[in-house]
C-alpha cells in the first residue's frame, strides 16, 4: 500500500486507539455492490479492492476509504463462478479465489492472477487445480499466498481442512496439508491473509478473527492462536493487513442495511 493510504487510515486508528477488541466503522461499501466477499490492499496502490461472489460480474472494484469505487476492472477471460477472497503477493499481484463449493459437488477450481489493473479491461493468468483424493468435497472461501505456494482454508464449523497449489499457472491437484479444529462454536472461516513479513496469519468468522503467530514452515496451527471476539455478528466476508497490526475488514449486506467497511487493531 502507498504511504497515502497508509496515513489516512493511521491517523483514523489513531482516533479511535482505545477502542480495540472492537470494530471501527470505516465507510459504507457502495449501493452498487451486493454480496462483497473478499477485500484486498496491493503495494503501490492507495486502494481496497473488492470483489462479489457467485452469480456477480466478473469485475475487480478499487474502492477509496470511503468506500467510493475509483476504479472498475474487467476480467475479460475469467468466469465468476464463485469468486470468495482475494489474495496478493509482494509484487502487487492480486489473486481471485474462484473456488466457492456451496454445493459441495464441484471438481474443478481456479485462481486467477491479475497484474495489470491500471486499464479497464485486463487478463488474468488461470491457475486450476482439483483436490487430491484425500479430501472430500469442500466448500473453500479463504486464501493466501506463502512462500511459493498458495494455501486454501476451507469452511466448516468443526475441522478446517489446508490444502496447497503451486503458484504458477497450469492445472494442478492440490496437496493436502493439514486439517485443525477452531476451539467453540460458529468457527466457519470465511476469508484470511498473511501479514507481509509472513509471520502473522489471520482468519476471518462472522463474529470473531484468529491471529495466528509462531508457526513452524506451514503448519500454521503449531504456534500461538489468539482470537480475538468482536461483539459483532454478521456475514462478514472480507479481511485483510494494512499494517502488521492493523486490519479492513468487510461484511455483506443485510436486508435493506449497506455492507460496511471496518477497521480492526490487533495491539
Amino acid at each position: 500500500m502507498i504511504l497515502k493510504l497508509k496515513q489516512l487510515l493511521l491517523c483514523f486508528g489513531f482516533f479511535f486507539a482505545c477502542n480495540k477488541e472492537k470494530l471501527i466503522v470505516m465507510a459504507n461499501l457502495p449501493n452498487k455492490l451486493n454480496e462483497v466477499s473478499g477485500m484486498e490492499t496491493l503495494v503501490n496502490s492507495d486502494l481496497i479492492w473488492v470483489i462479489e461472489d457467485s452469480g456477480n460480474k466478473n469485475h475487480v472494484y478499487g474502492l477509496n476509504t470511503k468506500g467510493d469505487i475509483e476504479k472498475d476492472v474487467v476480467i475479460t477471460n475469467a468466469e465468476n463462478i464463485d469468486w470468495e477472497d482475494l489474495a496478493s503477493d509482494n509484487l502487487g499481484n492480486l489473486y481471485i479465489g474462484d473456488f466457492g463449493n456451496n454445493s459441495k459437488n464441484r471438481k474443478k477450481f481456479t485462481v486467477y492472477k491479475v497484474s495489470d489493473l491500471k486499464t479497464d479491461k485486463t487478463t488474468a493468468e488461470s491457475i486450476h487445480f482439483s483436490l487430491p483424493d484425500k479430501v472430500d468435497d469442500e466448500d473453500f472461501e479463504a486464501f493466501f499466498i506463502f512462500k511459493k505456494h498458495i494455501y486454501i482454508f476451507s469452511k466448516s464449523d468443526k475441522k478446517a481442512i489446508v490444502i496447497k497449489i503451486p503458484n504458477q499457472p497450469g492445472t494442478h491437484v492440490a496437496e493436502y496439508v493439514s486439517s485443525f479444529n477452531l476451539k467453540g462454536k460458529n468457527n466457519k472461516i470465511t476469508a484470511a491473509d498473511i501479514s507481509s513479513d509472513g509471520k502473522t496469519i489471520i482468519l476471518l468468522g462472522h463474529e470473531r478473527i484468529w491471529e495466528l503467530t509462531n508457526f513452524k514452515s506451514d503448519n500454521f496451527v503449531s504456534g500461538k492462536i489468539k482470537k480475538h471476539n468482536l461483539e459483532h455478528n454478521s456475514q462478514k466476508e472480507g479481511i485483510c493487513f494494512l499494517t502488521d497490526s492493523k486490519l479492513i475488514i468487510s461484511d455483506e449486506r443485510d436486508g435493506k442495511k449497506d455492507g460496511t467497511i471496518y477497521q480492526f487493531n490487533l495491539d
